[in-house]
């Protein structure tokens, strides 16, 4: 496998956004800074506020833990750039979507055209097809096939 690009960083930052005040995000989970629905162990909470010097550290300790996960998942070699679509995902639906998903199972048996055509099914927050999902599939899909 190969060592972190941190290739998948600037989609986390395209896609999630940054507000330091905390939302409702599309699947109206109460989410803060760059798409965090817990903060220091605890649920996010509508009102809650933190600084961007705190919501940039939290990205890059979470972007190195989702890395180290999806490390363990996979086990076929890849890219800088397909490590970075998988992390970006990951942080997208989480560590256990990724885990049982058809994109992985594919991408293990070496199938990595498959692989990257499965990202665009994961394109739906509860229930319902979002523009913005469709978007960053695309984006993630994009990544994970460019050399």
């Amino acid at each position: 496998m190969t060592n972190s690009s941190r290739n998948g960083l600037g989609l986390i930052r395209q896609f999630e956004g940054c507000r330091l005040s905390a939302y409702l995000c599309p699947a109206y989970v109460p989410t803060i800074g760059w798409g965090f629905t817990t903060w220091n162990g605890k649920k996010v909470q509508l009102g809650q506020k933190i600084t961007q010097a705190e919501a940039d550290a939290a990205l890059l300790n979470d972007y190195d833990g989702y890395e180290g996960q999806v490390r363990e998942l996979v086990k076929v070699p890849v890219t800088a750039n397909q490590l970075g679509a998988l992390v970006s995902f990951a942080f997208n639906v989480g560590i256990g979507s990724l885990r049982s998903s058809t994109l992985l199972k594919m991408l293990n048996s070496g199938n990595y055209a498959g692989a990257a055509g499965q990202f665009a099914r994961w394109n739906k927050a509860g229930g319902k097809v979002l523009k913005g999902l469709v978007t960053r599939r695309a984006a993630e899909a994009s990544l994970f096939v460019k050399p």
